[in-house]
């Protein structure tokens, strides 16, 4: 008798952008995770929340509502290890940008919680996105300067971390309330998601349980 095939542990990680907030709970996830199984990949998302439509979608994540850097950083050891994700979506910085906290420091904030990524699960693939646009002019500057660093700290981090442009698959339009996105700007997140994920067919393969964080020879 054959063993079923094992699920793709997906943590999508952030703030709420990947919660999707009041507008559109289930954010990116839902139509992702419809794109990736259409195409006969067995996925779970994993993470310590739990939101998003009733149905078949896997409803867990980390998308902590107004959280910055720092705080993913101080958490994510522990949830790595209790979720042992195969593939992990990084969006976050926007609280950052909106609540100026130390900007210019910000990409180094990040480039510190990709290390701690690597680090607990070093055969995990990571996906960083670019941060969305923002409606008012200064915070729309904030993200602009945030995410031109992104290409240089995503670069330094390995062939397992992967830069997705988010930011320019969207525009002000896709925008509820200035800040989250509407359902049709969510979807064009997942579209850039699967596009990144598809590129990159070791992430959409399951590991052995544990073997994210095995380390490499």
């Amino acid at each position: 008798m054959e063993r079923p095939e094992r699920a793709v542990r997906i943590m999508p990680l952030g703030d709420s952008l990947t919660d999707g907030y009041t507008y559109f709970p289930g954010s990116y996830r839902v139509e992702l995770w419809q794109r990736l199984t259409a195409d006969g990949h067995r996925v779970e998302f994993v993470g310590s929340l739990v939101n998003g439509p009733a149905g078949p979608v896997p409803r867990a994540h980390e998308g902590h509502s107004g959280w910055r850097i720092h705080q993913l950083h101080a958490h994510i050891d522990g949830w790595l290890r209790q979720s042992d994700p195969r593939t992990v979506t990084l969006l976050i910085g926007t609280n950052d940008i909106r609540e100026n906290d130390d900007l210019r420091r910000a990409p180094a904030r990040l480039a510190a919680l990709i290390d701690r990524i690597r680090a607990v699960k070093p055969k995990c693939e990571l996906f960083v996105a670019t941060v969305p646009p923002q409606s008012e002019p200064v915070f729309a500057e904030g993200v602009k300067a945030y995410n031109a660093a992104l290409p240089d700290v995503v670069a330094q981090k390995g062939r397992h971390v992967h830069l997705v442009p988010v930011h320019e698959a969207l525009t002000t339009a896709d925008l509820a309330d200035g800040v989250h996105l509407t359902e049709a700007g969510y979807s064009k997140v997942a579209a850039v998601w699967y596009d990144a994920l598809r590129a990159v067919p070791e992430a959409i393969v399951p590991l052995p349980a544990g073997a994210a964080g095995a380390v490499e020879r």
